[in-house]
């Protein structure tokens, strides 16, 4: 046995019944004595699904893994935990994220390994295995599964998601066929991967390498290049190494890499999804992130002119130098913090050169200035609502219009084309109920579709107000994660139709024009709303969810434990 003790080697390095029961059933897997001779256990946290497209790739790279890890001398065992299909499962996915996070902490704390790598892509599966992680503070590093090859349809690239919410208004407004639209379905998707647009994944693996937690490229290196193989690989080596050095998360990650992950968001047009997940991740570590630290990133301009922000997609942003030009050209807005290199992130933009200055533009030649998210408060929206500048309609960023009311999806679809929809391109559409507690899980419908009368008229943008989210792949001047929300009882869901709402975006903020007194009324006069679910996780999810503003964790999952289990199970 090692003289160091390792984590592991309370597993498999006692010399007793329990030391026996652990390696006995082990060596059924063909495993030899010395596999246990106290090197370093590494935990392969992999969540692969058929019903992941993103991540059928997964199951590869672990594999890569492996071989990285056997190369350093270390032991590598993969698992699986709860995958997340973002495009599969109803009622939406960020209603799983935090079961995910529950799956993952417990997985590792209740097994006998050293480290671990976190095989993810898929929008929710990288924040919530990041989540789970955190709460362990073992060594840990990142692999995504990295974007799909660009879409193609009629001789032009197409972008997942983004082109998605294009071509449907095209149907609904007369200007595509439906036969058309089906046969852009089959050149949307052509390889195993996340989006290939700057949506939520691609998003999350972007800030991940501006937090260090990764290996430098991993971001945008397309899912079927075999450099992401051999980074796979290298990202096995690594992991080793932090465990012999005893690299854990809490030693890599402050405020700074998070600052970093905002500014970083900002530089790409990344979605607004990273809010919530920031935030989680942040109450993981314990460290103090609020909506007021969003702001540090809404000076920083455009730089990656990438869908929905721009034209091009993440195979372009690879081959033009993905995020290590990123952070060279971010320069010294970036804030000192450590990687899991060992080292601080500016060795991940050292060497970084552009290949192409459309996909990539200089910080003193930006795609739009001051782009990152702006952070909304007022009556509205007391807790926080945000806001995505470089995906709007800069004209209606600072807009007053009268409120056309949803009270709930279902009335949204039921009515959204009837003709006679009291609404001009001046309205402004407020959803209610789809917040964290309301759908439940704050689904991705933040993104209204525009009222099929004015889509014939030739309308492609209006404010829209929710308590939900929307994809990262999708655009338009869209207020979401209005906090609180509708369902828990925020201003919300006193809004009436034919009140007047003014937004300012530059201004930050966001006010609901009625006098106190009327929305006392409304208030007194509310009937609570029932939840859709009283059993289960879900239930679970609804008694125990945190608002928007805090990240849409479950409450008593926030901060870390990592005491080692001393309990035996024989």
């Amino acid at each position: 046995m090692a003289d160091k003790k390792r984590r592991s080697q309370h597993w498999y390095g006692k010399l007793d019944k329990d030391g026996f029961i652990h390696r006995s059933w082990m060596k059924n897997q063909g495993f030899p004595d010395h596999a246990f001779d106290g090197r370093p256990i590494i935990g392969i946290c992999n969540t692969w699904s058929e019903l992941t497209p993103c991540n059928s790739g997964l199951r590869d790279l672990a594999e890569a893994v492996k071989r990285g890890v056997w190369e350093a001398g270390g032991f590598p065992v993969e698992f699986p935990v709860m995958s997340l299909g973002e495009t599969q499962m109803k009622p939406t996915a960020m209603l799983f994220r935090n079961l995910l996070a529950m799956d993952v902490e417990e997985s590792i704390r209740a097994y006998g390994i050293d480290g671990v790598v976190l095989l993810g892509g898929c929008d929710k599966t990288t924040p919530g295995q990041l989540m789970g992680a955190m709460s362990v503070d073992l060594p840990t590093i990142v692999v995504s599964s990295g974007p799909m090859l660009n879409g193609k349809w009629r001789g032009r690239d197409i972008g997942s998601g983004t082109d998605v919410w294009k071509f449907s208004e095209d149907v609904r407004a007369g200007d595509m066929t439906l036969a058309e639209f089906m046969a852009a379905e089959s050149g949307m998707s052509r390889s195993k991967g996340v989006c290939m647009t700057m949506g939520t994944a691609s998003t999350m693996a972007s800030l991940v390498e501006a937090m260090g937690l990764c290996l430098p490229t991993n971001a945008a290196l397309p899912a079927v290049d075999a450099r992401r193989a051999a980074l796979a690989h290298l990202t096995g080596k690594r992991i080793v190494e932090m465990v012999e050095g005893e690299l854990t998360l809490s030693k890599v990650v402050t405020k700074a890499n998070f600052e970093n992950a905002i500014l970083a968001n900002a530089a790409v047009g990344g979605s607004t999804n990273a809010v919530v997940h920031l935030l989680a991740m942040a109450g993981r570590m314990e460290i103090d992130l609020t909506l007021e630290d969003f702001e540090i990133g809404g000076e920083i301009p455009l730089l990656v002119n990438c869908m929905p922000s721009g034209k091009y997609l993440m195979e372009d942003f690879c081959y033009a130098g993905g995020m290590p030009v990123v952070l060279k050209e971010l320069g010294a807005h970036l804030r000192p913090a450590k990687t899991v290199l060992g080292g601080d992130i500016d060795g991940y933009r050292v060497g970084a050169e552009c290949f192409n200055r459309d996909v990539i533009r200089a910080y003193d030649d930006p795609l739009k200035p001051a782009a990152g998210l702006r952070v909304l408060r007022g009556n509205l929206a007391p807790d926080g609502a945000i806001v995505k500048p470089s995906a709007a309609s800069d004209h209606l960023l600072a807009h007053e219009g009268v409120a056309h009311v949803f009270e709930t999806i279902e009335d949204l679809k039921a009515t959204i084309d009837d003709p006679d929809l009291p609404v001009t391109a001046d309205t402004i559409l407020v959803l209610k109920g789809v917040g964290p507690k309301g759908y439940p899980g704050m689904p991705e419908v933040g993104n209204m579709p525009i009222p099929g009368r004015l889509v014939k008229e030739g309308v492609r943008d209006m404010v829209r107000i929710s308590d939900g989210r929307m994809s990262g792949t999708a655009f338009g001047t869209v207020v979401l994660h209005v906090s609180p929300e509708s369902t828990a009882g925020g201003p919300l869901a006193l809004v009436e139709t034919g009140d007047r709402i003014r937004l300012d975006a530059q201004a930050g903020t966001l006010d609901l024009m009625v006098e106190d007194s009327e929305l006392d009324r409304r208030r007194a006069a509310r009937v609570e709303p029932q939840p859709h679910y009283s059993r289960g996780y879900a239930k679970l999810y609804i008694d125990h969810v945190l608002q928007a503003h805090q990240g849409a964790d479950l409450d008593f999952l926030v901060g870390r434990d990592t005491r080692l289990v001393t309990r035996e199970s024989h």
